[in-house]
């Protein structure tokens, strides 16, 4: 009798195994990742050791997928080829909240199993459905041991707020501003932490064609590649031909094939407006200096009035714009 019973706790405790089996296997997105059909160029990204990773890829070619899962291999201290670490703490960097809740949040969220996820801390929305609303940041457990934690950011915020914490990671989805981005890279010095970006170049050559795409500082710990919608598995030829006519000759270039184009952008692509704008005061009278004028002859008349501080700084004071 007594064999018997425990012969049916066995049987019942194997069926309940096989319950989460199951349950996880449907729900687990990640154990998929990368299995049943391979995007060489996602794997190339996460196997490349160098500590500054950048993606240049289209709209769909499968960016933002290798930059989510890498944050979470982090954090959840499962990544297969890197050393694993206890309690990590790292950022998901959008270009505004907006942007967050729509693309990397909710990448994040399709890779973490509920029992995996510890707790969420909302900026907006409901806890019980953080998918709706914004997310301050997520604790999960780490394979290891303890908990870890990966925070959301928005570029817009201003450099102010991405100063005094110590990293393990930091994630831009989409390209961030100059003084953010370096911010940033002091952020994870202490911990010898990681940066990658995942981007599509819409802005044209601004600072990270130069710092990042040419490496003009031949930085040896930068890394780059470029994805396009054809190496993307999931999309099939007749989705990439229609999604190719569907743009001009410009954007098919950025959108496509992930390559920054000649045209748009600023004229001067070191402008930011956090650094460059600031609010109106003032002007003394001696500081006022000198005046350019670009007369045009079909176009209206330029002239910027300038003026320059004690300190050799230089300020737009003024603008004439007609013809």
């Amino acid at each position: 009798m007594e064999k018997k019973g425990k012969l049916e706790a066995l049987i019942k405790r194997i069926g309940e195994i096989e319950k989460v089996q199951a349950f996880r296997a449907e729900h687990d997105k990640l154990g998929k990742y990368n299995r049943e059909k391979v995007h060489e160029k996602q794997m190339a990204f996460h196997r490349c050791q160098k500590r500054n990773r950048w993606v240049f890829g289209g709209n769909r070619s499968g960016k933002t997928e290798c930059g989510a899962v890498e944050a979470v291999w982090w954090a959840r201290g499962i990544h297969p080829y890197r050393k694993n670490r206890k309690d990590v703490c790292g950022w998901v960097v959008s270009p505004t909240y907006e942007v967050q809740r729509e693309v990397s949040q909710s990448k994040i969220l399709s890779y973490l199993r509920p029992d995996q996820i510890v707790d969420v801390t909302m900026q907006s929305g409901r806890k019980s459905s953080p998918e709706g609303g914004v997310i301050d940041y997520i604790t999960v457990k780490n394979a290891l041991g303890g908990v870890s934690r990966i925070g959301f950011k928005s570029a817009d915020q201003g450099r102010e707020r991405f100063q005094g914490a110590s990293l393990d990671f930091v994630w831009f989805d989409e390209e961030p501003p100059r003084d953010v981005y370096e911010e940033c890279l002091m952020r994870v010095m202490d911990r010898r932490g990681e940066i990658w970006g995942t981007m599509t170049p819409l802005k044209g050559r601004t600072f990270v064609y130069d710092e990042i795409y040419l490496n003009k500082r031949q930085n040896p710990e930068i890394w780059t590649i470029t994805m396009e919608w054809a190496d993307n598995p999931y999309l099939d030829k007749e989705e990439i031909e229609l999604l190719t006519n569907a743009f001009d000759a410009e954007s098919v270039e950025s959108r496509r094939y992930g390559k920054f184009s000649d045209e748009g952008g600023l004229v001067y692509p070191e402008f930011e407006e956090s650094v460059h704008v600031v609010d109106p005061f003032e002007v003394p009278r001696d500081w006022y200096d000198v005046i350019s004028v670009d007369p045009g002859l079909h176009n209206p008349l330029s002239a910027h009035f300038y003026a320059v501080d004690y300190d050799g700084n230089i300020y737009v004071i003024a603008e004439h714009y007609e013809r």
